[in-house]
């Protein structure tokens, strides 16, 4: 039982650690985050079916992720992000091999070192009864993620996680292969070590960061860069407005008869823009940012001591969380380049902002705004098509056109007032060419154009499901002889889907922070628990009467939209989400639980589920074009297929 608890905490703590540490120090890598986590569910199947034979790669595992670390430190790689249909935000010039051919590679190496935790846990599962074992299993993933939040909120960096994969290895590793494990977890973490010591460099939960002062010898301009990539410029607030882009003192030349009592500013980050709106008289200065340490460098370091001054008030927090839980009215609302550089985990395409930028967030800053205030956004926003869609979403929510002013390498201000009289444009605004429509709060994908679907994911989505379809036929058998669980395949599908959107759900309801996207993942872990205690103490309904709960669960889900949510207070907004995310996966858990309790073989159950898991994954990308809330119909037909391939009672006696 201690190995299972063991194996199973290393497995989910290992997974979580290398979406993060990979998406550090492969350039790019943090935009596709989601085949990180994919590879960690082939790996799962893979060590669920090797369980069942009698050779072994528990010995390799921890060899294998040492040589990933090492070789990803003495070979950096960057993906080449040109010529997308999606914008990917980054300073570097492109180079490196393509995304489609670094992605299914990083996905399968992933899978090799997971498979090994995986392997363990399996073969625990042969020595038990399936409920027995699937709930020591969830037990373990949940200490697994509760570890890593923790570490998280400490701001650890990786060395600590790697001391604690090397000794758990140690633990799990056979008595006769422990040299192996002793040396490679030797490798592993001094390779984590001279990375986490390195001058400048520190962790926030969310990014690597590092710092390096620009000019030698003179502290007061420092290079902040982020997963490898420059992400901001702390500099003296005279300077950047004097010497610095035109894009800083654009909107305060934009307003008129604005007192600017109150500021908001979204993307506080070191607090050069706090330090700008100050020397433009702000009485107030609410500085938001959802990245701690960065606020914190700039607390140490900001040349201007912005957010030392008694007339700042610094909030850690995802800036549309911040405007839904404040009734301040503000004179000037300022989203300052609030870019990420890095997606939600375990929800493909949302990254840390993108629900900052959809219609419905806008309408939230302006109905913050007093009378004469105004709202304004800049960044580098690449391409013109961006410029004129954001330009877009601000005029049909002000009911006016903006000024727009336009700048070299595809700069912009976005500036509109909420009375057209506040507002001076030096020049009348028209787009250059056909508008995008705004983005939603059901499709927040700002720097999609939307016209077709990304051929790079295409190909990357299909090496993975080669590589995944491969492994299943090579270590489970004929698909034939799997027929009798392709139910629980198509559960698998379901439920990652499922999750999915709960995340995004949870993202928009109380923002994208970490905190917010760990608490949703170990509270399905908690759920499913809960399904799994629910099977095994209590005689629960027959199949057929839980997947038509299911189905009355997820039609629930699917009337009873988000944005509703939006206007409750949080305790009943809390409440409702709650229940409309976790009732369905509640239900489907018990489907899955009493499935699986009759299964001969449960490690080829399971594996055949986690290997659904993949599917459900790639599907994740359909939100591009269906939007959030109709992946649920996804889900249903999913379910709708598990429900008419169960085996018969008959059947189920031989399997």
């Amino acid at each position: 039982m201690r190995r299972l608890v063991l194996g199973s905490a290393l497995m989910l703590f290992l997974e979580l650690a290398l979406i993060r540490w990979l998406g550090s120090n492969i350039v790019h890598l943090s935009y596709f985050s989601n085949f990180v986590l994919l590879g960690s569910f082939l790996g799962i199947g893979v060590g669920f079916l090797v369980s069942r034979r009698s050779w072994s790669l528990i010995p390799l595992a921890p060899a294998l992720l040492a040589l990933l670390v090492l070789g990803v430190r003495l070979f950096p790689v960057s993906l080449d992000r040109t010529g997308s249909e999606v914008i990917y935000f980054t300073s570097l010039t492109a180079t490196g091999p393509p995304a489609w051919l670094v992605l299914p590679l990083v996905f399968a190496v992933v899978a090799l070192v997971i498979a090994g935790p995986a392997e363990i846990v399996g073969r625990c599962f042969a020595d038990l009864s399936p409920l027995t074992a699937y709930r020591w299993d969830l037990v373990g993933s949940l200490a697994g993620i509760s570890l890593f939040t923790v570490l998280s909120f400490m701001w650890a960096p990786p060395v600590v996680w790697g001391v604690i994969v090397a000794v758990a290895f140690l633990l799990l590793v056979p008595h006769l292969k422990r040299v192996l494990a002793i040396a490679a977890g030797v490798v592993l973490v001094g390779t984590l070590l001279v990375e986490s010591t390195a001058a400048g460099t520190s962790w926030s939960p969310y990014y690597k960061i590092t710092t390096r002062d620009v000019v030698p010898g003179n502290p007061d301009f420092v290079d902040i860069a982020v997963n490898g990539v420059p992400h901001q410029l702390m500099a003296p607030a005279q300077w950047k407005l004097d010497q610095g882009e035109q894009q800083y003192s654009t909107p305060y030349l934009r307003i008129k008869d604005n007192s600017l009592d109150e500021v908001l500013i979204v993307g506080a980050g070191s607090g050069s823009d706090v330090a700008i709106t100050l020397s433009k008289g702000a009485t107030h200065v609410d500085a938001v940012d959802i990245d701690p340490r960065i606020m914190q460098i700039g607390v140490e370091r900001n040349p201007d001591r912005a957010y030392q001054s008694p007339r700042v008030t610094r909030h850690v927090n995802d800036g549309r969380a911040f405007l839904q839980s404040t009734d301040k009215k503000y004179d000037l609302i300022l989203f300052a380049l609030p870019d990420s550089l890095t997606l939600v985990s375990g929800a493909s395409q949302i990254r840390l902002e993108s629900f900052l930028f959809t219609d419905r967030a806008i309408e939230e800053a302006r109905e913050h705004l007093e009378p004469d205030g105004s709202f304004a956004m800049y960044n580098y926003y690449r391409e013109t098509w961006l410029i004129d869609r954001l330009a877009g979403t601000a005029a049909s929510v002000f009911g006016h056109t903006p000024c727009v002013d336009t700048f070299a390498g595809a700069q912009a201000v976005v500036t509109v007032a909420r009375d057209p009289d506040h507002q001076q444009c030096e020049t009348a605004y028209q787009p250059s060419g056909q508008v995008v429509a705004p983005a939603t709060d059901d499709r927040p994908f700002l720097y999609f154009k939307g016209d077709r679907f990304p051929s790079m994911y295409l190909w990357a989505i299909a090496a993975m499901l080669f590589v995944s379809a491969l492994a299943l036929r090579l270590l489970g058998g004929s698909f034939r002889s799997m027929r009798p669980y392709a139910d629980l395949f198509f559960m698998g599908a379901a439920f990652l889907l499922l999750e999915t959107k709960n995340v995004a759900t949870f993202a928009l309801l109380f923002g994208t922070t970490w905190l917010v996207n760990a608490l949703v993942f170990a509270g399905v872990l908690v759920v499913v628990l809960a399904a799994v205690e629910t099977t095994r103490r209590v005689r629960t309904p027959s199949l057929p009467v839980v997947f038509a709960g299911i189905a009355g669960a997820l039609a629930l889900a699917y009337v009873i939209q988000p944005d509703w949510l939006l206007g409750l207070p949080f305790v009943p907004r809390l409440a409702v989400a709650v229940l409309l995310a976790f009732l369905p996966i509640y239900l489907a858990n018990i489907a899955f639980a009493k499935r699986f309790s009759e299964s001969g073989d449960s490690q080829a159950a399971f594996a055949v589920n986690i290997l659904g898991a993949i599917v459900g994954g790639c599907l994740e990308y359909s939100a591009l074009l269906t939007g959030y809330a109709n992946l649920l119909l996804i889900v249903g037909g999913l379910y709708l297929l598990a429900f008419v391939l169960k085996p018969k009672a008959s059947a189920l006696v031989n399997t």
